[in-house]
């Protein structure tokens, strides 16, 4: 999904991503509808794609009129309710009895929020939205337009950015990863990842020719060309292969076993699944009977991932004994050897 106000470049990166023309571009200077408020529209295209040398299924989740309204509150709900609204039909899925195996899930795994570049920090819309939808679905900012900025005006814009999101602990992802569990190179990795947030993206759609006579995307300026995948002009690149490539399953388990679980438990305190599912006119016990269910299952999933963990440490402590005992072998030899 991608989200920002209106002139922010969302149709223009989403096109520059996919390599294809995904989203029409929008005549939005039309006299006839100069002063009229088209409102927020939600529009999900489905697409595939070929990516990080591989075939992706790809549903990008457009919303024109975000922010064109005096008064944007009410979109913030609306943006979270389709968020949510992903969230109940798989919920209503698993309490069906038979589960229908052409079953299609839509939730959102990434939103990319277009941050306009003023180059000033957060505005209070950026931060209210990101801080409600955080919730319920992986939040990356991106400045658009980040060749409107000189190279150290970036770099102070970000700092701004990154202050904010500190300052109001709004929960984005931050490429996650654990010192103790996580290999050196996937540290390295989303450190860096981590250190050039918030992303600052150009997209194009246009191709130039470079100093060295190659032809890219990007855009050219009286003072020089701006090439979109040229690392040293933008993090478009990056970003590119972050969402395609190295953490599209992170950021898909992230999806499942930590924002869904957690809205899922929200929503079964509140009610049975039944009150939104297709089997809604249940009986209320048998809706009752549908939630222990849930829950029991939730129970059965959490103990066999602790039954891995407990096999797993068992193997490692068996891996351990055996190398000590070999290293204990190696020293009574070399002993035996010494003493002859």
């Amino acid at each position: 999904m991608v989200v920002g106000a209106s002139g922010t470049g969302k149709t223009t990166f989403v096109n520059t991503l996919c390599e294809s023309n995904v989203i029409e571009h929008r005549d939005d200077d039309n006299a006839q509808n100069a002063g009229v408020e088209a409102g927020l529209r939600i529009q999900p295209v489905n697409l595939e794609i070929e990516a990080e040398g591989s075939r992706i299924g790809l549903t990008v989740v457009d919303t024109p009129g975000f922010g064109d309204s005096m008064d944007n509150e009410y979109m913030f709900d609306e943006i979270l309710g389709f968020l949510e609204r992903q969230y109940d039909d798989i919920l209503a899925e698993e309490s069906r009895i038979r589960r229908n195996p052409r079953f299609r899930d839509n939730r959102v795994h990434v939103l990319i929020y277009f941050i306009a570049p003023t180059g000033h920090g957060l505005r209070e819309m950026d931060i209210e939205l990101m801080k409600k939808l955080s919730p319920r679905v992986n939040v990356i900012p991106v400045i658009a337009k980040s060749d409107s900025f000189k190279r150290q005006e970036l770099v102070d814009f970000k700092r701004r950015v990154m202050e904010d999101i500190e300052h109001y602990q709004i929960p984005i992802y931050n490429f996650p990863y654990d010192v103790e569990e996580d290999h050196p190179d996937t540290i390295a990795e989303n450190s860096e990842l981590r250190s050039l947030l918030p992303f600052a993206v150009i997209g194009s759609e246009e191709e130039v020719r470079t100093e060295t006579g190659e032809v890219t995307l990007g855009r050219a300026y009286p003072w020089g060309t701006v090439e979109v995948d040229n690392p040293e002009h933008c993090d478009f690149s990056r970003l590119k292969s972050a969402l395609f490539g190295t953490h599209l399953n992170d950021l898909k388990e992230i999806t499942h076993d930590f924002l869904y679980e957690n809205y899922r438990t929200e929503r079964l305190s509140r009610g049975a699944p039944g009150d939104f599912g297709p089997d809604a006119s249940l009986p209320s016990e048998d809706m009752m009977n549908q939630s222990v269910r849930l829950r029991e299952e939730q129970l059965r999933r959490e103990e066999e991932k602790l039954r891995e963990i407990e096999l797993r440490i068992q193997r490692e402590i068996m891996e351990k004994r055996q190398q000590l005992l070999a290293k204990e072998e190696n020293l009574r030899a070399m002993e035996n050897r010494l003493q002859t």
